[in-house]
């Protein structure tokens, strides 16, 4: 399981693993009971953990960076029910920049309780900036051999419209 193949659905608490899509819907997994189920598109919005950003002071940043400094953090785990102050002064000390006037309670409640399942089901969070670092160092170590592409070209003739005779036929 990929930290990039995990969703938010609205309307349902949680988080689910995308397992595939459709047109019209998608079928998911969800972290905290293992029950698949197909979602539709008509009543629900998805959004992938990975594309969701938390208002900062200064620019916004990826929630994966928020996960990581609670990972790192010393400070004990409130409880995803506790009250607003409590979720209040835990982010302050984990996440100072966050901006506390645009990142409602309700807000730092689901963060929590993502966290926790993510915790509980060992998936290891991918910020953007330690792909982007890995991938750098990918490239400083590597030398790939620069690709050459040749594209034949077919020439098709077009053809004539197919002229179809059309039969009179006679009533006796």
């Amino acid at each position: 399981m990929d930290y990039n193949k995990i969703v938010s659905v609205s309307g349902l608490s949680g988080l689910f693993e995308l397992l595939s899509s459709k047109s019209d819907g998608a079928v998911v997994r969800s972290l905290e009971d293992n029950t698949t189920k197909f979602v539709s598109t008509r009543q629900h919005n998805f959004s992938h953990l990975e594309s969701i950003e938390v208002f900062t002071v200064k620019d916004n940043t990826n929630l994966s960076e928020l996960f990581e400094a609670m990972k790192k953090s010393k400070e004990k785990l409130p409880d995803a029910k506790a009250d607003n102050k409590a979720l209040k002064s835990y982010f302050e000390k984990v996440y100072p920049d966050l901006d506390f006037e645009k990142v409602y309670a309700s807000d730092m409640k689901k963060m929590v309780k993502w966290f926790e399942i993510l915790k509980k089901n060992k998936l290891e969070i991918k910020s953007k900036s330690s792909e982007e670092n890995a991938e750098s160092t990918a490239d400083t170590t590597a030398n790939p051999k620069p690709i050459i592409v040749h594209k034949e070209t077919t020439h098709v003739k077009p053809q004539k419209a197919a002229t179809r005779k059309i039969e009179s036929r006679g009533v006796k």
